[in-house]
């Protein structure tokens, strides 16, 4: 069993296809890179995976359970992180914290929030609405919401945007050891490269809505005849090798 399982997943806008019969598995404890441009069909297959999105066509289970049939099973136990995803602006992060940690079931809410504000360095922001944060406070505010169930699974679609490197290897690093920690799952979609060749075993390649590579860094790296990931992404992204073809998992 898998804690991901996508086969032939489809999504279709009218005349627009956003993500074309991908197929997929993520190990249990696994981080995976789901990498590609902007519009190759990364966010809208994490819209899907999160049952925010209802496929054309193809098959989503997530952690053992079919996300047409039975989604609020596992959305009991994941969660999901975007700095793009705005908070409610007039609440302060405390009290943001607090609602998805009863939206969650959380016990002992307010250790859980003082757990993660000493972790992720937002103490001193706890008391601010949300709507007066910086983007790069935002971001880390964002990830402890992410992170207020002690997720199984978690979606992460550019976690470290509009950090400085020291906070963005803080929240790396802990991203590093929550893993090791808990067990838990990984599915990061990033735009950062070392990142990716940091946390990630498999990296999935996304282009105009469909799985053109995939492959640890180091293999790619291999197979591109790079010593660098930046490098084979632009060479996927702007087609200058034989990508296009069917790729065996």
């Amino acid at each position: 069993m898998y804690a991901i399982e996508v086969e032939s997943l489809t999504k279709r806008y009218r005349a627009a296809l956003a993500v074309d019969a991908i197929s997929f598995t993520v190990s249990y404890g696994e981080t995976i890179g789901l990498l590609g441009g902007n519009g190759a069909g990364k966010t809208t297959t994490i819209a899907m995976l999160l049952g925010l999105l209802v496929p054309t066509s193809g098959k989503i289970k997530v952690l053992g359970f079919d996300m047409r049939k039975d989604r609020f099973s596992a959305l009991a136990r994941l969660n999901f992180s975007s700095p793009y995803v705005a908070l409610p602006h007039r609440l302060t992060v405390a009290e943001n914290l607090r609602v998805y940690a009863n939206l969650y079931n959380v016990r002992h809410v307010e250790k859980r929030i003082a757990e993660l504000a000493e972790e992720l360095e937002i103490g001193n922001l706890l008391s601010r609405p949300a709507g007066q944060l910086s983007a790069g406070q935002k971001t880390r505010v964002a990830l402890a919401k992410s992170l207020i169930n002690r997720p199984e699974l978690l979606l992460l679609d550019e976690p470290t945007a509009s950090l400085d490197p020291d906070t963005g290897d803080l929240v790396r690093s802990w991203l590093e050891r929550y893993r090791a920690s808990s067990g838990c799952t990984i599915l990061l979609a990033s735009h950062n490269m070392d990142e990716v060749a940091r946390l990630c075993g498999p990296v999935l390649m996304m282009k105009q809505g469909r799985i053109v590579d995939r492959g640890t860094t180091a293999e790619l790296l291999t197979r591109y005849n790079r010593a660098h990931l930046e490098d084979v992404f632009l060479d996927i992204a702007r087609s200058r090798s034989n990508t296009e073809s069917p790729v065996t998992a």
